[in-house]
């Protein structure tokens, strides 16, 4: 293997975390913030890109890329710098899973959605994938820029909700909310299908684009993007109360305390 060779296991459910353990001299690169605790002996050290890069005009590329998928200019290696076994924990920002990628099981390429990554073993590569056609990049709900992770060790992802794991067919089709789509393999073709119907593009509540997800390859679903569950809380706190009714809101409102 060219990357680090890490183990893993998984705690919690709805609030999951990752822990990490480090053979001697092994690394972990993680986002900046999802740190949660490790033991004595681990080295932390900030950096720019993940790692990979020599000399500072390639840094310096390789943060760019991180800037144009809203991820954070810095990366964070944890590396374990004593001859005993050593542990490093990651915590996911919001409820959600954490879904575990061996990417040398997966074509040694993931591609996924801007913000999931967490954290890899040292030596994955976290770069940028563009979406090559103009209505996928326009429409796609995640634009023309997408994350993409390549080696052949483990990686780390986090959704919203539970997480569905689809293996599609060569030839299947799987048409999707924009917004739920939290990775795939790079075998699967992305694309964009408009709804049609003037009801169901104005009314139906849905957008105007599914995401088409055409196999063969891997894909992973989650039922709660942050998104999604970011306006209905902004609705709420904002908008008039539909469950007490255009008469008894107010009253409904005073009944129960707010």
């Amino acid at each position: 293997m060219k990357n680090h060779e890490i183990d893993f296991k998984l705690f919690g459910e709805e609030m999951q975390c990752v822990e990490i353990e480090l053979d001697p001299q092994e690394a972990v690169i993680a986002e900046p913030g999802s740190f949660m605790m490790m033991n004595d002996g681990i080295q932390m050290q900030t950096l720019f890109g993940d790692g990979n890069e020599k000399g500072f005009m390639s840094k310096l590329f390789s943060a760019g890329k991180r800037l144009l998928t809203g991820e954070n200019l810095f990366m964070t290696v944890y590396t374990n710098t004593v001859n005993d076994k050593r542990r490093v924990t990651f915590a996911a920002p919001y409820t959600g899973k954490i879904i575990p990628l061996d990417l040398s099981k997966l074509g040694e390429k993931v591609i996924c959605q801007k913000d999931s990554f967490l954290c890899a073993a040292k030596g994955v590569a976290v770069g940028i994938e563009f979406q090559k056609k103009l209505g996928t990049g326009l429409f796609g709900g995640e634009g023309f820029i997408m994350q993409k992770l390549e080696g052949d060790g483990m990686a780390f992802v986090h959704s919203g909700g539970h997480v569905i794991e689809k293996d599609l067919q060569p030839g299947e089709i799987l048409k999707v909310d924009t917004g739920c789509i939290v990775a795939f393999t790079s075998s699967v073709n992305y694309d964009i299908q408009f709804v049609g119907g003037v009801k169901n593009t104005l009314f139906g509540g849905e957008g105007m684009f599914y995401a088409l997800l055409r196999g063969p390859g891997k894909v992973w679903i989650q039922t709660l993007p942050i998104s999604r569950l970011a306006g209905r809380i902004l609705s709420f706190g904002t908008g008039s109360r539909k469950e007490e009714g255009s008469i008894l809101g107010g009253i409904g409102n005073l009944l129960d305390g707010d």
